[in-house]
Formats: structure tokens, sequence, C-alpha cells
């Protein structure tokens, strides 16, 4: 897997380049917001590990400028660890979002996540009918990964589908924090819950109404129509 690094910290782009290289991926470095849409681009890599602080332009910029381009998955790497910035990233189009500072084995567990969602998101080829899910105005469409409000198309990221479609799985009940974290991180989270909640944030607001998914204190999250 070709990972572009977004980094403009030398040493810290130094320590992940060569941790991705001795798990086996092809990573390749760049410093600024410029330089990385010139490599998607030219290059398209296969993964984008994105800083978010970058000296010629915003981060959460470069990613909206990757999303026009390209679905390449992105995950954002930052050390700004307000709840703002993680929603803000996730709607942009980010994968995921993790704060720095952060040990390799949690990044490349992350990106092999996100990797996996990627190549599993046709749905194998089932028939729409069997993976679509259905709550009032609501439709998730496992096959075509499409959600539909009210026929209105909903554009989410790769986790935040994969999240919303588990929660349509049984609309009203209580799916807990652990479960959700194993079934849409296939159970390689080493971090905190943080990034689920922002998850939760970003679907709620693009849903239009936050009522669709409840906070069950101690417990989880639970889909249902708004009464």
């Amino acid at each position: 897997m070709r990972i572009l690094v977004v980094e403009d910290d030398e040493s810290v782009a130094a320590g992940v380049l060569e941790g991705l290289t001795r798990a086996g991926f092809e990573p390749s470095h760049v410093a600024s917001g410029a330089a990385a849409l010139a490599q998607v681009r030219n290059a398209n890599p296969d993964f984008i590990l994105l800083d978010l602080g970058l000296p010629d332009m915003e981060g959460t910029d470069v990613c909206r400028a990757v999303r026009g381009l390209t679905a390449t998955p992105i995950i954002v790497v930052s050390a700004r660890d307000e709840e703002i910035d993680r929603v803000l990233a996730l709607e942009l189009g980010a994968d995921d979002y993790l704060v720095k500072p952060f040990g390799m084995r949690e990044l490349i567990a992350r990106i092999r996540a996100v990797a996996r969602r990627t190549d599993d998101r046709a749905g194998e080829g089932q028939p729409s009918a069997v993976n679509a899910r259905s709550i009032g105005p609501l439709s998730i469409d496992h096959r075509s990964r499409r959600v539909l409000m009210d026929g209105a198309e909903i554009h989410l990221t790769v986790k935040e589908f994969d999240l919303l479609y588990y929660l349509a799985e049984d609309p009203g009940a209580v799916c807990q924090r652990s479960d959700i974290l194993r079934a849409v991180w296939d159970g390689t989270w080493y971090g905190t819950t943080k990034t689920l909640d922002a998850h939760v944030a970003a679907i709620r607001k693009k849903l239009g109404d936050p009522r669709w998914i409840e906070a069950v204190r101690g417990v989880g999250f639970r889909l249902e129509l708004p009464g």
C-alpha cells in the first residue's frame, strides 16, 4: 500500500516513515498542503495520513480538496484534541482521527482497519434488497454505500457509513460501545472512545436531527426515528 504522509515536522515524519516501512507499506512524504494535492493528482496514493497544522494551508482545507478529487482513505493525525477539530475533519471526509502523540502499533492498526472497510464497501455484490435498511425517511443501502433521507443523498465517510449501518441493524435497540467498536473497527481499536463520539456527532449533523441517534449514558447508542 502506497501511503502519503503529509507532515511538516521532519522528526515526526521520519519516525512515521520508518515505522510504515517496517510494517511493509510504501510511504512517501510531503511537508505542505500544495505538495499533498499535487501528489494526489499525479501519483494517486492508496492512503493518506494528514496533519492539520501545515505551513501553507489548513489541513481541513486539504482534506476537503482531496475529497473533491478522490475517495482515497484519509486518517488525520494531529496534536489538536478538541472535539470540534475531530468532528470538522470527519465531516470534511476524513475516515479516522488520531491524536498526537501516538504509537506506531495504533497507527498501523487504524490504517489496516480503514483499508479493510474501503475494500469491503461494495458489499460483496449481494442484492441491494438484502443489504438495504430503512427507518422512516432514512434509507441505508450497503451494496451501493448510499444513504438517502427523503430521497436526497447524504454523503458519509467510510466509518460513518459502517457505524450508521450497524446501528440500523436493530432500530431502537441500544448498542453497547464495546460492541460498536468491535464491529465497526474490527476489534483493532487501541485508543479511547472519543473517535466513536466524534463519528456519532458527525452523523447526527448530516442527518439533520440529533434525535436520530440517542446516547444512553454508560451503555452506548441507539438509532430510532425522531418522535
